[in-house]
C-alpha cells in the first residue's frame, strides 16, 4: 500500500485523475443496477430486453470508437475528458423521466448516448496517463487504476443495491450524475499541457482527415503485428455475456430485495473483489518486462475459463459468487496488462487510435456474446441457463489456446522490426 500512495504523492495531476476514476465508477455502478432492474421489471424479466440493454451500452464505443480515437490523438485530451463528463450529467439526469413500460425506448436511447461518450472518454483516460506519471511508475498506475475499478465495482454494486433497494431508482441515478460531475471538477484542476499534435484549441476536425487518421493507425499496427495481437486480447476474453447472465441468475434464481437488485450488488460485488485480487495477486510475478506480461495474460484467461464452468454447476448464491471473483480475478489480469503493454510499446500520437481500437474489439466480442447470450437464454428459459453458462466456459477454451500457440509468433514478429530511430520510423 505504501508503494501506491508513494505513487499518488509523487505524481498529483495523476492522483486528481485517479480520484474522478473513483468517483466516476462509484456512480457507474449505481447506474448499472438501477437500470438493469427497472428494463427487468418493465419488460417481465424479458432475456432479450436486458440483452438490448447491454446492448444499447456496448455497441456505440464499436461504431464511434475508432474516430473517437483519432479526436484523442488530435485534439486536447483533458478537454475531452471534460466534456464527456459533462455531457453525461445531463444525460442520467434524463433517465429520472423513464417511469414505466412504455419509457423502454427512452432508457435505450439515452444509454446509447451516455456510453457513445464514454467511447470517448475512455481512451482518452488510458492515452492520457503515460504523460501524468513517471516511466517506472506506468505499471502501477495501471495496477492502481485497475485495483480501483475493482473496488468501485464492489463497493458501487453493493451500495448501489443497497441504495435502489431501501430508497428507489431514481436516487441512485442522482448519486450517478454526482459522480460525472464531481469527476469533470477534480480533472479540470490537472495541470497538463497537450503535445504538438494536439492543439490547445484545435479546430474540428473534417470527415476526410478523421478517416486519414483512422488509416493511419490500421498502417501502424499492419508494421507491428506483436502490438496488434494485443489489440485481441480484451476481444478474445469477452466471449460470453456475464452481465446478462448475472441479472438472469440475480432476478429469476436468487432474488434477493427489490427485483433482484440485492442479489444483483452481491454478484457485482463478489466480481469487484475479483478484479481486485487478479493483478495485486500476480503483480509479485511481474518484473515489468513486455515478456513477462504476455504470459500473465495467459494465466488470468485460464481463470476466465475456470471461474466460467465454477458458474455453471454453483447451486447456491455464494458459489455463484465465488464463481463470479474467479472469473474476474482472470478478466482484470489479462485487461490490466494488455493495457500496460500497448502504454509501454506505442508512440503517444498513436495511443488514442489503439485504445480506441482495443477497446471496440472488446465491445465487438461482447456485442455479440450478448446478442448469443440474449437469445439463447430466452429459447431455453432459466431452466437452462446453466447450459448456457456452460457452453461459454467452454468457448472460453478457444482464446486461452490460441494465445498460448501465438506467443512465439508474435515474440518473432517482435524481434525482427528494429527499435525506431525517430518518430517517422513508427508512422
Amino acid at each position: 500500500m505504501y508503494g501506491y500512495v508513494q505513487l499518488l504523492r509523487d505524481n498529483p495531476n495523476y492522483a486528481r485523475l485517479w480520484i474522478a476514476q473513483a468517483v466516476s465508477l462509484l456512480g457507474d455502478w449505481f447506474n448499472t443496477i438501477a437500470l438493469s432492474t427497472l428494463v427487468a421489471r418493465f419488460a417481465n424479466q424479458s432475456g432479450l430486453a436486458i440483452a438490448l440493454l447491454l446492448l444499447a451500452r456496448f455497441l456505440p464505443p464499436l461504431l464511434v470508437g475508432p474516430f473517437a480515437g483519432v479526436l484523442v490523438d488530435r485534439l486536447n485530451r483533458k478537454r475531452l475528458l471534460i466534456f464527456s463528463d459533462s455531457l453525461r450529467v445531463v444525460v442520467v439526469l434524463l433517465f429520472l423521466l423513464a417511469t414505466g413500460p412504455e419509457w423502454l425506448w427512452l432508457i435505450y436511447l439515452l444509454t446509447v448516448i451516455q456510453f457513445s461518450l464514454s467511447a470517448l472518454f475512455e481512451p482518452a483516460r488510458s492515452a492520457i496517463i503515460p504523460a501524468l506519471v513517471k516511466p517506472d511508475d506506468l505499471v502501477r498506475a495501471n495496477l492502481l487504476g485497475s485495483a480501483t475499478w475493482s473496488v468501485m465495482l464492489a463497493a458501487g454494486a453493493a451500495l448501489g443495491g443497497l441504495v435502489a433497494a431501501l430508497f428507489g431508482t431514481a436516487i441512485a441515478l442522482c448519486i450517478d450524475a454526482a459522480s460525472f460531475a464531481i469527476s469533470a471538477l477534480l480533472i479540470a484542476s490537472i495541470e497538463w499541457k497537450p503535445t504538438s499534435g494536439q492543439a490547445a484549441q484545435p479546430s474540428p476536425a473534417s470527415r476526410e482527415a478523421a478517416q486519414l487518421g483512422f488509416r493511419d493507425g490500421l498502417r501502424y499496427i499492419a508494421k507491428h503485428p506483436a502490438t496488434g495481437a494485443v489489440l485481441l486480447v480484451k476481444l478474445g476474453g469477452s466471449v460470453g455475456s456475464v452481465d446478462a447472465l448475472m441479472v438472469i441468475y440475480a432476478t429469476q434464481l436468487f432474488v434477493l430485495g427489490e427485483n433482484g437488485t440485492g442479489s444483483l450488488g452481491i454478484l457485482y460485488a463478489a466480481f469487484g473483489i475479483g478484479a481486485v485480487i487478479g493483478p495485486l495477486l500476480l503483480d509479485r510475478f511481474n518484473n515489468g518486462t513486455v515478456h513477462t506480461m504476455r504470459r500473465l495474460i495467459a494465466v488470468g484467461y485460464a481463470c476466465l475459463t475456470f471461474g466460467w464452468f465454477l458458474f455453471s454447476g454453483a447451486p447456491t448464491l455464494f458459489l455463484v459468487a465465488l464463481a463470479i471473483a474467479v472469473k474476474a480475478i482472470g478478466s482484470s489480469i489479462y485487461w490490466t496488462y494488455s493495457s500496460v503493454i500497448i502504454q509501454k510499446v506505442t508512440p503517444d500520437h498513436f495511443l488514442g487510435r489503439l485504445f480506441s481500437l482495443d477497446l471496440a474489439g472488446f465491445q465487438l466480442s461482447t456485442v455479440i456474446s450478448v446478442l448469443i447470450t440474449g437469445w439463447v437464454i430466452d429459447l431455453v428459459g432459466p431452466a437452462g441457463v446453466r447450459r448456457v453458462v456452460f457452453g461459454t466456459g467452454i468457448a472460453s477454451l478457444l482464446p486461452l489456446l490460441l494465445w498460448i500457440a501465438a506467443l512465439p509468433w508474435i515474440e518473432r514478429q517482435e524481434a525482427a522490426i528494429p527499435a525506431p530511430q525517430s518518430a517517422s520510423d513508427v508512422t
